[in-house]
């Protein structure tokens, strides 16, 4: 099975991207976690990047704040998708991160999820790593089906605690 990279500009973005890791490792999903920075080691993010494939990467998700040129950074130098993690915080609180995120360049696509959105950024990672393996692709199938059950079971006790 492909790994799935995690960059963070900062370490002070593990409690953020930290439900990304806990959900790939759920999933059973090998990954590795590395603090990178776009403007302060660029030359580390690129060399990480441009040689993922060749180290048995598949998806990699970047997460950053402020200026939040990570993800884009990180898409650049790869052609493996790139899921970026908008990190909530700083003057505009997100706003700022989501957006430079999200408004990539022709040709350089960044999937994006939601301010801090850690743990979609990990399903949509294993969906991605799923199209080429069967096994996954039933392990997410399991969780899709869970999670309806469960929140039939809440309905049910909402039904009942209305009666």
């Amino acid at each position: 099975m492909k790994k799935v990279a995690i960059i963070m500009g900062s370490d002070s973005d593990l409690p953020v991207v930290r439900p990304a890791w806990e959900e790939l490792k759920k999933l059973g999903i090998p990954c590795e976690a590395h603090v990178m920075s776009a403007h302060r080691t660029p030359a580390q993010a690129a060399q990480f990047s441009a040689s993922a494939r060749e180290n048995g990467f598949g998806v990699i998700i970047a997460a950053a704040g402020m200026a939040a040129h990570l993800a884009g950074a990180i898409a650049a130098n790869t052609t493996l998708p790139v899921i970026g993690i908008p990190v909530k915080g700083g003057a505009m609180d997100g706003l700022d991160a989501l957006l430079a995120t999200v408004m990539m360049p022709s040709g350089i696509p960044v999937a994006t999820v939601a301010l801090n959105g850690a743990k979609n950024a990990a399903v949509l990672a294993a969906q991605m790593l799923a199209i080429e393996d069967p096994q996954l692709a039933e392990t997410l199938n399991a969780a899709r089906k869970k999670m309806a059950e469960e929140i039939a079971a809440k309905d049910a006790k909402l039904q009942q605690e209305l009666v």
